[in-house]
């Protein structure tokens, strides 16, 4: 360039107004709101979870390898006597409508279901490793994640944005590199001895997952945590305590028991009972959707752990895998969602035992909008009306 080409360049650049170079102060505070504390203490929260289930894993991986004691039952089993102990007791000692009593006798039969389904979810997943692949398991154990989404959309009324959707596609994105890297890495894959079966026992346990999932969230957001966990408590150790009894109880004897195996036990334990006592308190501040695409990690830090303990073969598609789902679960919270109810299912819900009182006729009905992500949107909310 000419020095004489230079010097107006510069001077055109210096006559333009600062205010036109400047960032706009709407996409300074779209910035903030999209990267604001509350989304990265969600992140960080489901990351908790999944290092929860990473310990899980690897006490389960343990017992099973290394000291023969397949006994995922009784590791429930566990798990639901632990939880007995500290929120069914809590339930017990309550004064008036949140006893124990009291609750079973509105609403036993609804928990009783929701503990067959949660111990079954995870017996099925567990139960499917001994007839499929570890890529298949990994694939189509995402399929809880669709589920979430519909049972939400049609139970819950929650409503998505697009945005939503592309973030959901980008954690499975993610999920699918992981599963390309273990494949590329020779990463052990299992015996796969009768693939059907064992992909329709993962599909089954999602599904399930998926329903314990959408019902946990409506309990703790509409009752509480200590009630829901406290049932599951109750009904887990019962229907738990059977099925061990029945199926599991020879393979529970030949476990050669000794300190090792002990700690490994009591590790599991604390493990999973963290887990199901923290995963409501992320659940009241997120979402299910969002807590399911926040364990999609799981499987990488067990990965990472593997790489030290059980020298797996590293590749960088499990860094790419991870940032991939972290972006994934960044613009999934990056818009909320929102719940549009009718009134008149809402007056129905409140007073199930009297008449149901009928809305003024006077105009159309409004529904009532309460957000459930990271905060409330900007006024470009559409408004929803029933006719």
């Amino acid at each position: 360039m000419i020095p004489e080409q230079q010097n107006h360049v510069v001077t055109t650049i210096e006559n333009i107004p600062a205010e036109s170079i400047s960032i706009s102060p709407t996409l300074l505070q779209r910035i903030k709101k999209v990267f604001s504390r509350e989304l990265f203490l969600s992140l960080a929260l489901g990351q908790v979870l999944s290092l929860l289930i990473c310990g899980i894993g690897l006490t389960s991986k343990y017992l099973a390898e290394d000291f023969h004691a397949n006994t995922p039952v009784f590791q429930s089993f566990l798990n639901y006597i632990l939880l007995f102990l500290v929120y069914t007791t809590t339930l017990a000692v309550r004064q008036g409508e949140e006893n124990l009593l009291a609750i079973l006798k509105r609403r036993w039969w609804k928990y009783m279901i929701l503990g067959l389904i949660d111990i079954e979810a995870n017996y099925l997943v567990i139960k499917a490793y001994q007839y499929t692949t570890l890529t298949s398991v990994q694939l189509l154990d995402c399929f809880v994640i669709p589920v979430v989404l519909l049972l939400s959309w049609f139970f819950l009324l929650v409503r998505y944005k697009a945005v939503h959707f592309i973030g959901v596609g980008v954690c499975l994105l993610g999920m699918g590199c992981m599963v390309g890297a273990d494949v590329l890495v020779g990463r052990q894959q299992g015996a796969g001895e009768n693939k059907l079966l064992g992909d329709l026992l993962v599909l089954a346990g999602a599904t399930l997952y998926g329903i314990s999932n959408v019902c946990e969230e409506y309990i703790v957001k509409n009752l509480s945590r200590v009630e829901f966990l406290g049932m599951i408590g109750l009904f887990g150790s019962f229907f738990s305590g059977i099925q061990l009894a029945i199926m599991e109880h020879k393979e529970l004897l030949k476990v050669p028991w000794d300190w090792q195996i002990g700690l490994l036990y009591v590790g599991f334990s604390a493990c999973m009972f963290g887990l199901y006592s923290f995963m409501p308190v992320v659940i009241k501040r997120t979402s299910a959707t969002s807590v399911n695409l926040s364990l999609l990690t799981a499987d990488l830090y067990s990965l990472f752990c593997g790489l030290f303990l059980f020298h797996y073969q590293f590749s960088g598609l499990y860094l790419l895998s991870f940032f991939t789902i972290v972006a994934g679960l960044i613009l999934y919270s990056s818009t909320s969602t929102y719940i549009a109810q009718d009134p008149r299912v809402y007056k129905q819900f409140r007073n199930p035992g009297g008449p149901v009182v009928d809305p003024p006729a006077a105009g159309p009905l409004e529904p009532s909008v309460t957000y459930t992500s990271l905060g409330q949107e900007m006024e470009e909310e559409p408004r929803v009306r029933v006719a």
